[in-house]
């Protein structure tokens, strides 16, 4: 999106449509980390390619690692060759990427440190963008943004993006923006979930504020209720130890689904601009009900993933991936939820997301009111309307038809499907893509606000505490299913069951 928050369009020469190289100096902080290697340098290798970036940019690799700038290109090559998709990969273009980037050897949580090698690569012109992307652990934030400061580093057009987790919990969370607040204003802080970065997410808005037809019946008289549901078929892998201290919770509802349930449910904003639609996400995420104990006992499913035979393959559980003895660590979650507002007045949100499922989906279903009273045979069933975040890019629309091949008056479901890849025939590009030239731009519109944060922490923290007193008991489902029964009862209970298998 660009700085007024317009989407790009990919032309046929791989070029945005509205695309101007632009300068800038971008440190990245843990450079050598996973995420890095990854996410950040292809999705930079991408904005290059489509001519996004100019040749004078300078991307600065940092970490604690003693690597020479050559070994790091070298990792940084490798890490494309595995990462970028193959027909994006071009050699010279790889090499002339190659020749922005550069590497230092330091901690930069550490102000005592030799940072010499470092501020020798950042330019002196005060007008430049200068962003330091903080992809480290969340402790070492507040001593990153106090070094960055103490070395004087901090220009007007300076900005610090920080990884998710903000936090643990409402404390840390307000320690972390209290700290990184002392050098940094609430202007020049980027709070990413890359959620917010895919297209599909984007998209919301624009179906629902760009067609009357729809925004008109977005309320309680037409919807029934809304699920929303992110589901993998992997494991914990490599992340084990990290997700045993996060869980399913801290890790996807927090921040990315609720996140995605405050873009469908908020009010229209008075303009596309990051103050205005941050005001409206946050309106919708203080009317959130509150979870009291009872709410938590009945409106709330956690579970660990088992043994199982996803493919006819036997899949480990979760306590084989992390190595451990016992957990207590939730794979998957399943909560009924509420919005205390006229908009949304009686009518159910159900989020699920959870690791070791079926099938790799994520997706907002929005079942519409079924018709009051019964004029055919058959009642149709009620319509839907499935935003696919991913995979399978698109939104599908269910309606009742009669059908042709009945002698008589019957009705058959008929599905009006676009395919956002065909339909716009163009590669849909990676999160990272749009959010880390955001970020260059000082726009916000896709980043988090300090008080959405918080105000997220302050619905899932009862949660948290609920069931750490076991309210809610831990359950357990088998690898490659779509999670335990008591998932499926908390919809029935209001006469509905979940959408599975959209495609």
């Amino acid at each position: 999106m660009d700085a007024a928050g317009s989407s790009s369009k990919i032309q046929a020469d791989g070029k945005r449509a509205d695309s101007e190289a632009v300068a800038f100096d971008f440190v990245i902080v843990g450079a050598t980390g996973d995420l890095t290697m990854r996410k950040l340098l292809p999705a930079f290798y991408e904005c290059f390619r489509r001519g996004q970036i100019d040749r004078t940019t300078k991307i600065i690799g940092v970490a604690r690692s003693d690597l020479s700038i050559q070994d790091y290109r070298v990792k940084a090559e490798e890490a494309l060759r595995d990462f970028v998709a193959a027909d994006s990969y071009d050699d010279v273009t790889v090499r002339d990427f190659l020749g922005l980037v550069h590497y230092v050897s330091l901690d930069m949580s550490d102000r005592a440190t030799d940072w010499s090698g470092l501020i020798s690569l950042l330019s002196t012109n005060g007008g430049r963008p200068r962003v330091f992307y903080v992809a480290t652990a969340p402790r070492l934030y507040v001593p990153t943004a106090d070094a960055i400061g103490h070395n004087k580093l901090i220009t007007e057009s300076t900005r610090i993006v920080l990884e998710k987790p903000i936090g643990t919990d409402q404390a840390t969370a307000a320690e972390i923006n209290d700290g990184v607040g002392r050098y940094f204003t609430e202007e020049q802080i980027f709070r990413i979930d890359h959620y917010l970065g895919k297209q599909t997410v984007q998209n919301i808005l624009a179906l629902r504020f760009a067609n009357p037809i729809l925004e008109r019946v977005w309320n309680t008289d037409s919807i029934a209720h809304v699920q929303i549901t992110a589901a993998e078929t992997v494991g914990v892998g490599k992340r084990g130890p990290y997700y045993d201290n996060a869980g399913a919770l801290r890790d996807m509802v927090q921040n990315h689904l609720l996140q995605v349930l405050s873009l469908v449910a908020m009010e229209p904003p008075t303009a596309f601009s990051a103050m205005d639609l941050r005001d409206e996400k946050l309106k919708i995420l203080r009317a959130l009900k509150p979870m009291s104990d009872h709410d938590i006992a009945t409106d709330t499913v956690r579970a660990q993933y088992g043994e199982g035979h996803p493919n006819g393959k036997l899949a480990p559980g979760y306590l084989e991936d992390l190595g451990a003895p016992t957990s207590t660590t939730e794979t998957y979650l399943a909560i009924r939820a509420e919005i205390r507002t006229a908009r949304w007045a009686g009518v159910p949100f159900y989020i699920r997301t959870g690791k070791r499922m079926a099938s790799k989906e994520t997706t907002v279903v929005v079942e519409f009111r079924p018709q009051p009273w019964a004029i055919f045979a058959d009642n149709p069933e009620p319509s839907q309307l499935v935003l696919r975040i991913q995979p399978n890019e698109g939104v599908s629309l269910s309606l009742a038809s009669k059908d042709p091949a009945s002698e008589q008056y019957r009705l058959k479901e008929a599905v009006l499907d676009v395919d956002y890849v065909k339909a716009f025939n163009t590669r849909y590009p990676d999160s990272y893509e749009d959010l880390l030239m955001a970020a260059v731009r000082g726009d916000q519109v896709l980043f988090i606000r300090r008080d959405e944060v918080e105000a997220s922490w302050r619905w899932i923290e009862p949660i948290l505490r609920g069931w750490e007193k076991n309210i809610r008991p831990l359950e357990t489902y088998p690898a490659g299913t779509q999670g335990p029964a008591s998932s499926d009862q908390l919809l029935a209970r209001d006469g509905f069951v979940w959408k599975e298998n959209i495609q």
